[in-house]
């Protein structure tokens, strides 16, 4: 089989593509080099026919370059991007299924024909000669592609193996100098891909077309493929060959995804550990705060009645009177240091009920001593002693509390 003209470089730059406010390839670049075969893969979804439908023509893109060559392929019409030499396959077959396999091949012929529409129609001489050429082409790469026995026979009733290379066949009649495949193998038993990867190692070998290629089977890219770029969500994460590739984190992580570490559940787990150690400290500083108010209520109680039972012995006026005065100072103790407890914080309630303490005890060692005093006077002023006992008791008492 004759082999097709030099096929020029095909340069991908910056290639970006929108709808409405998805982004479907992002920035995307890559380079197909003279005679190679050019593998573009990556998960569902990541852009791979997108970036076709871009190098054929059918979509537009919003931004970037596509160079065949010194020619900007950008923004062209697809059928003058076939005409300078861009063949393609399907993801899903595009084929007259009613036409026999001989007339789908010469539907690739057609960017070659030179007689008009009139002298076909009229059915010319010439027009006569140059179709009889476009067949016995037809015929020869038929034959090149393995179904060369189906030229008769239409397409619809050719097993589906069989019309993935009908697709190829009708491609290559165009004579194209790079050719895109889409999943060629896509849907293939296994004895229907060996047959489609000895075409096209045939075509690269015989023909020293560029192709590009997109596909899932991993082993096919790796037996086939020169170089291989990778995307994932319309951004190209790897390019290099395909032992590279397969080795490349980042690659590994779109397939297969991240899995999730035990870092984050062990953060989770100290954090309610120091939570609830931080709870329980508050509580028992809570606990202990409370315990200290009350041991201080308690022991004014108790120094309240060691006074009650001096001013007994003192006489019975001024007993009474000293007991009161005590009792009344050791409730207000109490009640500040309550409200003490109750304001601050677990330490600071701890000291405030230390300092009621301290402030107790030395009211009724106080009234303790004028108990005494009263009692070395005599029994004869007892009950007007007790008055003013009473009477100083209670400004004394008032004198604390304004203080605390």
């Amino acid at each position: 089989m004759t082999a097709a003209p030099v096929a020029p470089e095909l340069a991908v730059t910056g290639l970006t593509v929108r709808f409405a406010g998805l982004t479907a390839l992002d920035d995307v670049g890559f380079t197909v080099t003279p005679g190679s075969m050019h593998a573009l893969i990556g998960p569902n979804g990541a852009g791979k026919s997108t970036c076709f439908n871009v190098l054929s023509g059918v979509y537009r893109a919003a931004a970037g370059s596509v160079r065949l060559g010194g020619t900007e392929l950008t923004g062209l019409p697809p059928h003058r991007i076939a005409a300078l030499g861009v063949a393609r396959t399907f993801q899903n077959l595009a084929l007259s299924p009613r036409l026999s396999t001989a007339d789908n091949l010469m539907l690739g012929r057609h960017r070659l024909t030179r007689a008009g529409f009139v002298a076909c129609g009229l059915r010319l001489p010439a027009a006569r000669r140059e179709e009889r050429r476009h067949r016995a082409r037809v015929a020869e790469i038929a034959e090149f592609v393995g179904v060369a026995e189906h030229l008769d026979r239409p397409v619809g009733l050719l097993p589906y193996g069989v019309q993935k290379r009908v697709e190829l066949a009708r491609a290559l009649c165009l004579e194209p100098r790079v050719l895109l495949l889409d999943e060629p193998v896509a849907g293939m038993n296994a004895p229907e891909r060996r047959a489609m990867a000895a075409v096209l190692r045939q075509v690269r070998a015989s023909l020293g077309i560029s192709i590009l290629l997109v596909e899932h089977d991993m082993d096919l890219v790796a037996r086939l493929a020169d170089e291989v770029t990778v995307l994932d969500f319309g951004r190209r994460i790897a390019t290099g060959t395909p032992a590279a590739v397969r080795r490349d984190p980042q690659v590994i992580r779109a397939y297969l995804g991240t899995p999730r570490t035990a870092t984050a559940g062990a953060a989770e787990t100290v954090g309610t550990t120091d939570t609830a150690g931080t709870a329980d400290t508050v509580e028992t500083a809570g606990a202990a705060g409370a315990a200290d108010t009350a041991g201080t209520a308690d022991t004014a109680a108790g120094i309240a009645g060691a006074a009650g039972t001096a001013g007994t012995a003192a006489g019975a006026d001024g007993a009474a009177g000293i007991a009161g005065t005590a009792a009344r100072t050791a409730d207000t103790a109490g009640t500040a240091d309550a409200a003490t407890g109750t304001d601050r914080t677990a330490d600071t309630a701890g000291s405030a009920g230390a300092a009621g303490t301290a402030d107790t005890v030395g009211t009724a060692s106080r009234t303790a001593g004028a108990a005494g005093a009263d009692g070395t006077g005599g029994t004869a002023g007892a009950g007007a002693s007790g008055e003013v006992d009473e009477a100083a008791g209670a400004s004394a008492a008032a004198g604390e509390g304004e203080q605390r």
